[in-house]
């Protein structure tokens, strides 16, 4: 076993151990959830659920990805196949071979009414089974994914694409090699390699839209439409740079008005379409005559231009006549994989910056991550046995910056880290989403996957920033925290219930039982006692007790799905689900409201909050003001005077900026200069002095 290959291999083991003992879960559920929840990142998959079932006649599921009447009529079936073993073993052909052949009889067996007759209706393999047979007739493509955490034999190198009784069926298999190399790309994502030459029929023309003295590479492309859908094809929502991938998904991938073009005016379309914008991080041409032709592209991420994408795409899945008179004109710029993380995504924001998608969609870089990260370093969680002994919960606003601050450390550091950061208090976005959602009244959303419930969190905690950001100050950390203790103790408390049976209903009821507590909670005036959470870095005995209740009588409402739905799973992702659980009178225990406090204390103490962040934007802004230096604002000001872009009253702030250090502005009006520099750099104002040196 190689040394790096090994040492993940023995660390994601660990994590799987860790996270079935700490919610009560089997090993390989654990594994399915962990394991997905990494494809969801790579683009692999848009959401999985686990749905479980296995027979002795060779037939077996452990999860799907969703209704494919809402991912472009694809149906994704997923098989498990988990190793206990503490060292690496090997997956054969012949292994991998039986996986999918289990998979095939799944769907084979799910057109069968005799046999869909035969499964229990609360069952996950009747659910999903249900799914089948009443989508069949819109499905268009079938894939299979195997996730296993033994390594592939070398001696195997894939799987062709088949059918599967007339449709399409594609098969993908991540195995622990697989996982390893996403793991540790660096960007997020496996590698990509598009040889044009070889596999998409030829070289494309591209004109150089550089200097060659600009440090810069950026150029041009042409693309048939042909081609840029077998690209996609091949690739799939890997393409797709992580916040536009989520934007997507969010909204559904096919644009009517980009398909009417395509059927009807095929050869307008360049002239109608706005193109796509791409960033790649190495390319390769052949000159002819002068001429530049692309032959090749390094890990292509389109930035701008999903929607026309997934468009044409899914022309070609119908086999549109006209899409051979198709072509789509790319600007491709060139950026290393050391600056990608920092270029992408202004890349990506600015490209996007003319349609309607709000700052909050490129989410990472967003001032509320920023300063959620800020306190997740600076703020100790009170010690929850009484010793003085604290630690910190570490917020993952950029994937994989929890490992890469601990990989930086001697082993001395990394016992002192995992003491101060103990992995069980990390938290990434998708999971701050799914942890604040359901108090925010949305858990059908929370039910749609981690994609589209970000994508909605993030567009109503941009939208609450631009409103007041004061209110995201430290009350607002403790609290978040107080809620992800409750929804991952609601987790394990859902596995230790007599009524659970499995499956991928505690990704359902959980978030349901937090928002109803919520909801009811509301009614008599009462809000959690999230303060009571956060001292105690766990619940209360009644607390406890009181989810216990909520989530047996989500249970209860989730399981009854009405008939034309059938599958619990997908019926939890609708407003009705959540209608119907609102109006149902829940006995909760009679002690419950001790779990409470009043609303009118709850607003007393946000508006202190708020105010004493106020008072710490303003000493920020102060310092960042007086930091930057007296030279940098004089550039500042003669930009904008020039611009003719400042009003008196800014020219005399600036005035005063430019004087420091020999005079110092008020934090008022510090505030006020960073809110300038803010709407002056949206305008194009970018500084030639480094205000770090100054």
């Amino acid at each position: 076993m190689s040394g790096e290959l090994g040492e993940f291999y023995h660390e994601f083991f660990q994590d799987i151990l860790a996270s079935a003992d700490a919610d009560g879960l089997f090993t390989e559920d654990a594994f399915f959830e962990l394991f997905c929840k990494q494809l969801i990142d790579a683009g692999e998959l848009e959401t999985a659920d686990r749905a479980l079932y296995q027979s002795p006649r060779g037939v077996r599921i452990d999860g799907y990805a969703g209704d494919p009447s809402t991912n472009e009529g694809e149906l994704v079936l997923i098989i498990a196949d988990f190793s206990q073993a503490t060292e690496i073993k090997s997956l054969s052909r012949s292994e991998m071979d039986a996986a999918f052949k289990r998979l095939s009889n799944f769907v084979s067996k799910s057109l069968d009414p005799s046999f869909r007759q035969s499964l229990e209706e609360t069952s996950p393999g009747f659910g999903v089974a249900d799914l089948i047979a009443k989508r069949w007739h819109a499905i268009e493509k079938i894939k299979f994914v195997l996730i296993t955490n033994r390594q592939l034999s070398s001696r195997v190198e894939g799987r062709e694409s088949s059918e599967l009784q007339g449709i399409p069926l594609a098969f993908s298999v991540w195995d622990i090699a697989r996982l390893h190399r996403f793991v540790s790309s660096g960007h997020g994502r496996e590698e990509i390699e598009i040889n044009l030459l070889d596999d998409f029929g030829g070289a494309l023309p591209a004109l150089p839209a550089h200097l060659s003295d600009a440090g810069y590479e950026a150029y041009l492309v042409v693309i048939p439409g042909t081609t840029l859908a077998a690209i996609y094809e091949c690739w799939g929502a890997q393409l797709l740079e992580q916040n536009v991938r989520v934007f997507l998904q969010a909204r559904g991938s096919v644009n009517k008005g980009i398909r009417t073009t395509i059927e009807r005016d095929p050869e307008m379309f360049f002239a109608f379409n706005n193109g796509i914008t791409a960033t790649a991080e190495g390319v390769s041409f052949t000159e002819d005559g002068g001429r530049l032709a692309l032959t090749s592209i390094s890990n292509l991420q389109i930035v701008n231009g999903g929607q026309t994408t997934a468009s044409i795409h899914a022309a070609s899945r119908k086999k549109e006549p006209g899409l051979d008179k198709v072509f789509v004109q790319m600007k491709l710029s060139i950026v290393e994989q050391s600056m990608a993380s920092d270029i992408v995504p202004k890349i990506s924001e600015f490209a996007n910056s003319q349609n309607k998608v709000s700052a909050a969609d490129f989410f990472a870089n967003h001032a509320f991550h920023v300063r959620f990260q800020e306190f997740s370093r600076r703020l100790f969680a009170p010690s929850p046995d009484g010793t003085f002994r604290e630690s910190k919960w570490f917020y993952e606003r950029a994937r994989g910056q929890y490992q890469d601050a601990r990989n930086l450390l001697t082993t001395a550091q990394k016992r002192k880290f995992d003491v101060e950061f103990p992995k069980s208090q990390m938290i990434d976005k998708t999971d701050l989403a799914k942890f604040l959602n359901p108090w925010r009244g949305f858990p059908e959303i929370v039910s749609r996957g981690s994609q589209k419930n970000f994508v909605h969190f993030a567009e109503n905690i941009g939208k609450e920033w631009e409103k007041s950001s004061d209110t995201f100050n430290e009350e607002f950390f403790r609290h978040s925290i107080a809620k992800a203790i409750v929804f991952r103790e609601a987790e394990r408390l859902v596995t230790k219930q007599t009524w659970y049976q499995g499956g991928g209903v505690r990704s359902r009821v959980v978030p349901y039982a937090i928002a109803k507590l919520q909801f009811d909670a509301s009614k008599i005036e009462g809000v959690v006692d999230l303060d009571k959470i956060w001292r105690r870095q766990a619940l209360t005995e009644v607390l406890e007790r009181v989810l216990c209740c909520g989530l047996e009588a989500m249970h209860g409402v989730i399981a009854g799905a009405p008939g034309e739905i059938a599958n619990p799973l997908e019926w939890a992702k609708q407003q009705a689900c959540w209608a119907r659980a609102k109006s149902l009178e829940v006995n909760w225990p009679d002690d419950w409201e001790d779990t409470l406090v009043g609303r009118d204390e709850h607003r007393a103490n946000r508006r202190t909050a708020v105010r004493d962040q106020r008072i710490l934007n303003g000493i920020e802004a102060q310092t960042d003001v007086i930091q930057r230096g007296g030279a940098f604002w004089a550039e500042v000001k003669a930009w904008g005077i020039r611009k003719r872009a400042l009003s008196p009253d800014e020219i005399s702030m600036l005035t005063v900026a430019v004087a420091i250090p020999g005079r110092l502005p008020t934090e008022r009006q510090c505030a006020r200069l960073i809110h300038v520099l803010r709407r002056l750099e949206a305008d194009g104002f970018r500084a030639a002095i480094d205000a770090n040196a100054s």
